[in-house]
């Protein structure tokens, strides 16, 4: 059981309307294997999905050129999470994913401009929240070493959703930028009200 105290002793990411709350918590340190997978998992999405962004506006220089980077990074912690899963003799295999992608997905329009916005934007909250799970499993994960590793993330991820809302904010009007993240930021912390079954890094 984890200390109460410890539980409650949140960062507050701005761009979240609402702070992980403590069963994934302990959801996450008593399943530290499956969060290691599911971890391994997320990079790997997370690569992709900059590389389509990528490709989709392939005629915005900017767009590019960030993106290019964040790919690049994403699969270096892909391949980094995979060398501890080696360490751990846990095997890369499947897993289910959790409603959380697909239901933020949901809310990504189908017509352009606003497709680019809403895209820029679901990724933005996706690092976020990454960011501030990665924080979580730094401060409690029982190994000190992994734990380490998980802190040594968090910078990278923070980067990463400045760079998506900056992006946004450089190809939209501010004022709308702001409202549609509004938006998205409540229905991303309404998807996390009710605690998926199995141990994820976004459940």
């Amino acid at each position: 059981m984890l200390n109460s105290k410890m539980l409650t002793e949140k960062t507050k990411i701005n761009i979240l309307k609402t702070p992980t709350q403590d069963p994934w918590i302990e959801q996450a340190i008593n399943n530290s294997e499956t969060i290691l997978l599911d971890h391994s998992h997320c990079e790997r999405k997370a690569a992709s999905v900059a590389l389509n962004l990528m490709f989709r506006y392939s005629s915005n220089t900017m767009l590019v050129r960030k993106l290019t980077a964040i790919a690049q990074e994403e699969l270096e912690h892909f391949d980094q999470v995979n060398q501890w899963l080696e360490k751990k003799n846990i095997p890369l295999g499947p897993l289910s994913s959790p409603p959380y992608g697909a239901k933020l997905k949901a809310e990504i329009s189908t017509q352009e401009p606003q497709r680019c916005l809403d895209s820029l934007l679901v990724a933005a909250l996706i690092e976020a929240r990454s960011h501030e799970r990665l924080g979580l499993l730094g401060k409690h994960c029982p190994d000190e070493n992994l734990a380490k590793f998980y802190r040594s993330l968090m910078a990278s991820e923070a980067r990463h959703y400045g760079i998506y809302w900056v992006l946004a904010d450089h190809y939209f009007d501010r004022e709308k930028v702001q409202k549609r993240l509004e938006e998205l930021s409540i229905i991303e912390s309404e998807i996390l009200t009710t605690l998926y079954p199995e141990p994820r890094i976004h459940s």
